[in-house]
């Protein structure tokens, strides 16, 4: 009787581990530093940093129309991989126009230099003094990389964030950057009430502060870089780019299809003209013909 008693309390005990190790979090591997291209994922207040083997990055001279931002951002890249004085950058400006494309082109041309990107959503930030902890010791360079950041009202990521910008009193990194992308100007959502604070009985008595408080994010990003709407040149120039990917030419065929495609997305940008070659490339040759 008692045997069969310490079967079924051995037979639970299992039971209850095995849906215990469900619900607890992983457990954190090393990381691969063999790769080039990382994701971080918040953990509790870890984190653990997941190698991406096959990251999407493509040669700097595959971007067009920004050729000015590029040449600032490549100055600073190859400042920090030499190991001099460099500052993080924040990207911003019309949409497609290039922004994440240019940070992950950086890794193509540095990573054999040491660079290395690490992709960061918004939703992980608040783990970044762990993330800190494991590269600070690595003799690599390090770019965070946060793709569309943007925060809303309430939301406590740019906290952390402005702590890593800065460095905190234990958390100052000589081998890291962040490079930031976003189509908000001071990252946090500006309202016209912040304009008018001051005025009724339930106005801010320093409403200075509250606009203070809302752009002291951006700040903390020492290079600045403003991107554009692209016009048909620029277009078109990034249309030939990609095609000469796949072998193609841009022919008036091409050229023109290309330009009836941004006509009827409304727009005009790198992403609108990769989304063309895409199309384009992946027809038949038969098929390439005006729609």
């Amino acid at each position: 009787m008692k045997s069969k008693n310490l079967k079924t309390f051995f037979r639970q005990t299992i039971s209850v581990l095995e849906r215990l190790d469900a619900w607890l979090p992983p457990k954190l591997d090393e990381p691969d530093w063999n790769a080039i291209a990382f994701r971080w994922q918040k953990i509790g207040q870890k984190g653990v940093l997941h190698a991406l083997p096959q990251p999407h990055t493509f040669p700097l001279n595959h971007l067009a129309a920004v050729d000015q931002q590029m040449k600032c951002l490549i100055r600073n890249t190859e400042q920090f991989i030499a190991g001099r004085p460099a500052n993080n950058a924040l990207l911003t400006g019309a949409r497609g126009t290039g922004k994440s494309s240019l940070v992950k082109a950086l890794l193509h041309e540095y990573a054999s230099q040491g660079l290395r990107l690490i992709e960061v959503d918004k939703n992980d930030l608040l783990s970044l003094p762990y993330l800190l902890s494991l590269l600070a010791i690595r003799n690599e360079k390090f770019i965070i990389f946060c793709d569309d950041l943007s925060f809303e009202q309430g939301e406590d990521g740019y906290k952390a964030l402005k702590t890593v910008l800065d460095g905190g009193l234990s958390m100052k990194c000589n081998n890291v950057l962040v490079y930031a992308t976003s189509n908000r100007r001071h990252l946090m959502p500006e309202f016209m009430a912040d304009n008018l604070a001051s005025t009724g009985e339930r106005g801010e008595v320093h409403p200075n502060e509250t606009v203070e408080e809302k752009v002291s994010l951006s700040d903390r990003f020492g290079l600045w870089l403003s991107f554009y709407p692209f016009d048909q040149e620029a277009y078109l120039q990034a249309v030939a780019n990609w095609l000469s990917d796949y072998g193609l030419e841009l022919d008036e065929i091409t050229r023109q299809a290309a330009l009836n495609w941004s006509l009827a997305r409304g727009s005009r940008s790198g992403r609108i003209a990769w989304q063309f070659v895409c199309d384009w490339a992946g027809r038949l040759p038969e098929d390439r013909v005006l729609d």
